[in-house]
């Protein structure tokens, strides 16, 4: 009677919406897609669309150089528009084959552990919501799209809006039984998109960013389902994958 149980949970409960590591942890899902506009995924939609392909590494780690030279790629180097980096902007003219290590606290962390956990592993913006949704659907049944969230001083998890408003984009096109917490990210979503996504820029995030002199960045992540890129990770980078024919870009 347990066993019959917890098969009917897992039948209902197809498409899950939880926050960060400990919701990657506990996702048990075929397919993961790792949710960070700001500006981790972002970042990645606009590279693997433009052909190139892209290493995601840990944040402020001393090997990053070392990886990068070893994968024969290029390096980025925090947030700044003069070099490719996790400033989306930085990445709109990138060349196609480029190999980028993408070292990033939140979206490239979880992604690194992600990869242990599920047979695939995907990335998402409010940019190819529709597209990486589509291509979830035909990988696998059980689909965890995971809000990466920000960090407080102490290292604890800062919710970030944006993250379960994209989230909501994706979950909005996925079909099949969604938890209440999905439910929630898909409503947050239409409400943000019929305010045409103009409160994403009142976030702390994008607050941030655009005190910074960052402000194209947050208008690069607010456009909604203008790439058909999506994102899949192949060993140890993401690269293109046309969700209609399953052909990489």
């Amino acid at each position: 009677m347990v066993i019959e149980k917890k098969a009917i949970m897992q039948k209902r409960n197809q498409v899950a919406c939880e926050w960060g590591e400990s919701g990657l942890i506990n996702s048990h899902a075929d397919v993961i897609i790792i949710v960070d506009v700001l500006s981790f995924s972002t970042c990645i939609d606009i590279a693997v669309a433009n052909g190139a392909c892209v290493y995601p590494y840990a944040y402020n780690d001393a090997t990053a150089n070392h990886y990068a030279v070893e994968k024969s790629a290029m390096l980025a180097l925090g947030r700044n528009k003069d070099s490719y980096s996790l400033s989306p902007s930085s990445l709109l003219n990138i060349p196609k084959d480029t190999r980028l290590v993408l070292p990033s606290p939140n979206g490239a962390t979880l992604t690194l552990q992600a990869k242990r956990q599920a047979v695939y592993v995907l990335t998402a913006c409010l940019r190819n919501a529709s597209a990486v949704a589509n291509a979830a659907m035909k990988l696998g049944e059980r689909i965890a799209v995971i809000p990466a969230g920000e960090r407080w001083l102490d290292n604890s998890l800062r919710v970030a809006y944006e993250d379960l408003i994209g989230s909501g984009a994706i979950i909005k096109q996925l079909k099949g039984e969604k938890t209440e917490e999905a439910k929630t990210a898909e409503l947050i979503f239409e409400q943000a998109k019929a305010e045409k996504f103009r409160n994403i820029f009142q976030l702390r995030s994008a607050l941030e960013l655009i005190g910074q002199g960052f402000e194209e960045d947050v208008e690069i992540a607010c456009q909604y389902d203008v790439s058909s890129a999506v994102p899949i990770l192949q060993n140890e980078f993401f690269i293109g994958l046309r969700s209609e024919r399953f052909q990489f870009l």
